[in-house]
């Protein structure tokens, strides 16, 4: 491979627009993964919460 045709190709490469946008979808992706998983995480709490504070209150 001449130099010329590795310098083009690397040209093509930073001009094309398919690589940032697949790693802004992989961030996207990764931050819904995230909040999505927090906020089961807080439903369930409180969900648990609120079941045993029933319980307890059946009980007594």
């Amino acid at each position: 491979m001449s130099q010329r045709t590795f310098l083009r190709s690397i040209q093509r490469f930073l001009l094309e627009e398919d690589g940032p946008t697949a790693v802004e979808y992989a961030v996207m992706l990764s931050l819904i993964i995230v909040t999505a998983s927090i906020g089961i995480s807080i439903l369930v709490t409180e969900t648990s919460n609120s079941l045993n504070n029933s319980s307890d209150a059946i009980a007594n």
